[in-house]
Order: structure tokens, then C-alpha cells, then sequence
């Protein structure tokens, strides 16, 4: 590691320290988020910390490659989206173990990436359910900026919602649920097929699948 990024890191950590928040860190160990090192430092001051970094590929690396919860948020803020490649995404969602990191990476980084409308449906249809998860995240974001889908890419998506809230993997059965949302909201059309859809879920076995249906219709409802 270049001594300027070792140094840079240190100062970083130095600020983590002032910030340390004991309880809520121990409360998310007690979920179960058994990172080497957590501070349990809030959002927003993990954001106030970042912006007094310049974004920078070799330092945001670096502070992935650290098994510090706040190190790898840090990340994917510093982190500048052209020259994060495919394949480094691929790396990160590998080395992703809870959805909370998910979440903030797809906001403060994936929805920004170039590539993002290609690697979408490649994640939403991939069997390891953190891919499955960045996947509906980002496909949630993309439709919010108003992404349009066209007639093949809608039906996939549709199947693909479909079965994973239809599945048994509780962040992702969310994750679908909002992007199916956000699609409903673009139109009219839209949302007369997500309607059909909840009436199917409705009566579902699975009380996960209507309680989210239950959901989603409020949502269009309002």
C-alpha cells in the first residue's frame, strides 16, 4: 500500500475513534454483523467524514480490503465510478455479508456506475442472494431516476420480482418488493399489472408474500 494511502487511512481511523458509538455497536454485533472492527459511527457522520476526502480508486480500495464496517461504507463514497470496473464490483458484492452494506453501496456508488443498466438483470438473476440483493436495490434506484424499460427487459424484470418474492430470503423479498413499486409508479399500465399481480400474492400460503402484498397495494393506494 502507497505510504500517502497508509497514511490517509490512519487519519481516517483517528476520526472513526472520536465518533465510536459503544452501544450501537454492540447492538449490531448482537444481530449478528461480526465485523473485525465496528464502530458503530451513524450514517450521516460517516458522510460528514467522507466529505472532507477527496474520491480517490486506490484509497477507496484500500478501505474496502479492511474488515471495518465503516471502512467499506467509506468506500463505495470515495470510490469514483469510472474506473470502478465490472469485475470490482463483482469483487465487492462477493465480499458483502450484510444487507446494511448493500443498501449503501448501491446508493453511493452502483447507481452512479456507467454500466449499471447492463449488470442489473445479471444480479437480480444470479443465485447468490447478495447479487440478488444489489441487483433489486439498484433496479429500485434506476426506476426512481425514471428508467424505462422496454418490452423484453420488462418481462424479465417482472419474472424476476416475481420469484424472489416469492422466495424465502428476507432482504431480498423487500428489495423486490420496492422495485416493484417503483415500476408500478411510472405509469398507469404499470400499475395495472402489479395490481394483477397482488391479487395472485393475496392469496398466497406464505404469510411473508401477503403481508408484502398487503404492502405494496397501500403503497399504490396512497
Amino acid at each position: 500500500m502507497d505510504n500517502n494511502i497508509h497514511e490517509t487511512i490512519k487519519d481516517i481511523k483517528s476520526k472513526f475513534r472520536l465518533f465510536m458509538n459503544g452501544m450501537v455497536s454492540q447492538s449490531m454485533r448482537e444481530k449478528g454483523m461480526e465485523y473485525k472492527l465496528n464502530f458503530g459511527i451513524e450514517y450521516p457522520r460517516i458522510k460528514e467524514i467522507a466529505a472532507g476526502y477527496e474520491p480517490d480508486h486506490e484509497l477507496a480500495q484500500a478501505l474496502w480490503k479492511e474488515n471495518i464496517r465503516e471502512c467499506k461504507i467509506l468506500a463505495g463514497l470515495l470510490q469514483p465510478a469510472d474506473t470502478f470496473y465490472q469485475e470490482i464490483a463483482d469483487i465487492w458484492i462477493e465480499g458483502m455479508d450484510y444487507p446494511e452494506l448493500a443498501e449503501y453501496t448501491v446508493m453511493n456508488l452502483f447507481q452512479r456506475l456507467p454500466y449499471a443498466s447492463e449488470v442489473v438483470f445479471r444480479w437480480m438473476a444470479d443465485e447468490r442472494e447478495m447479487f440478488q440483493l444489489c441487483g433489486f436495490l439498484l433496479m429500485a434506484r434506476l426506476l426512481m431516476k425514471g428508467e424505462k424499460l422496454n418490452e423484453r427487459a420488462e418481462a424479465e424484470f417482472l419474472d424476476q420480482t416475481c420469484t424472489a418474492v416469492e422466495g424465502d430470503c428476507g432482504p431480498v423479498q423487500k428489495a423486490a418488493s420496492v422495485a416493484l413499486r417503483k415500476y408500478a409508479h411510472q405509469s398507469r399500465e404499470n400499475k395495472r399489472t402489479v395490481s394483477k399481480q397482488l391479487g395472485i400474492w393475496a392469496k398466497s400460503e406464505k404469510p411473508a408474500v401477503r403481508a408484502l402484498a398487503e404492502e405494496i397495494k397501500a403503497d399504490l393506494e396512497f
